[in-house]
């Protein structure tokens, strides 16, 4: 008894130094956006320091906040919505299907995300530029669905998986097409899987940069360009970076923090027979 309460206090004291040490840099950068450019970059860093908001102050001045915010969200949800068309009927196809191929299609799938973007990014850029995409949401939109296309069909393949067989026969001997069968029968069952993967895809897309940067310039431009925006040639002002980081990140911390346990809920779907 002694052993496992000893245990217990061990797994307990390690689970809150691992959160403190991960959530430790996002402390830092909201405490520095509130001081001034002079006491951020002070050695030893100033713990007690008198807040100010002229940062974000500054920040919400020189930019658009609300236009880049307004793009982040239309461009991942947009991208997810689009790579959850596309993920669901070949998931569905894969896990119900399967051929000798298949594995070899989801291992060729994840093999994808193994590439660099920047090997990518002169024909992705000239082919945007022809088709008039250059600085669009839609052009993100696709961009991004693409990105996280892979993920969104492993995550669901695996998901499928779990549904028992017998369920779908039982369907198929009631008449119901290939069709049905997916939307009444096998989505209403894996809900909290999808909706998983879903967040998943959301958060991916927010904080996707690279073809951001790459791909737009103002209309397009999401919270990572707004961010990327405030390390200039004359120098990083770290205060003024971490409050636009801050306002960057503040909207999808507190999206995964109200849908933590659903992500949860989802990741562990299938876990329990």
């Amino acid at each position: 008894m002694r052993t496992n309460w000893k245990s217990r206090l061990a797994l307990t004291v390690t689970g809150w130094a691992a959160a403190l040490l991960i959530f430790f840099p996002i402390l830092w950068m909201f405490l520095t956006g509130f001081k001034t450019e002079i006491t951020a970059v002070a050695t030893p860093p100033a713990l007690l320091f008198r807040p100010t908001l002229e940062n974000y102050s500054a920040v919400l001045q020189r930019a658009d906040y609300v236009q880049f915010a307004l793009n982040s969200v239309v461009v991942s949800l947009g991208s997810t919505l689009l790579a959850l068309t596309l993920a669901v009927p070949a998931a569905y196809a894969m896990a119900f299907f399967p051929t000798r191929k298949t594995k070899d299609i989801l291992l060729w799938m994840l093999s994808t995300r193994m590439l660099p973007a920047v090997g990518v990014l002169v024909p992705i850029y000239l082919l945007w530029r022809s088709f008039g995409l250059l600085d669009t949401r839609i052009g993100l939109v696709l961009i991004d669905a693409v990105s996280v296309l892979p993920i969104v069909v492993w995550m669901l393949f695996s998901f499928f998986r779990e549904v028992p067989h017998q369920i779908l026969e039982a369907s198929r001997m009631d008449g119901a097409s290939e069709r049905e069968e997916l939307l009444h029968v096998l989505l209403p069952l894996s809900a909290p899987g999808v909706a998983a993967t879903a967040l998943l895809s959301i958060i991916l897309s927010w904080n996707e940069a690279f073809w951001s940067l790459n791909l737009t310039t103002v209309k397009a431009a999401t919270l990572t360009a707004f961010t990327a925006s405030f390390a200039n040639p004359e120098g990083l002002f770290w205060a003024k970076l971490s409050a636009a980081s801050t306002l960057a990140i503040a909207p999808i911390l507190v999206f995964g923090w109200v849908s933590q346990k659903q992500l949860v809920r989802g990741l562990s779907f299938g876990a329990v027979k």
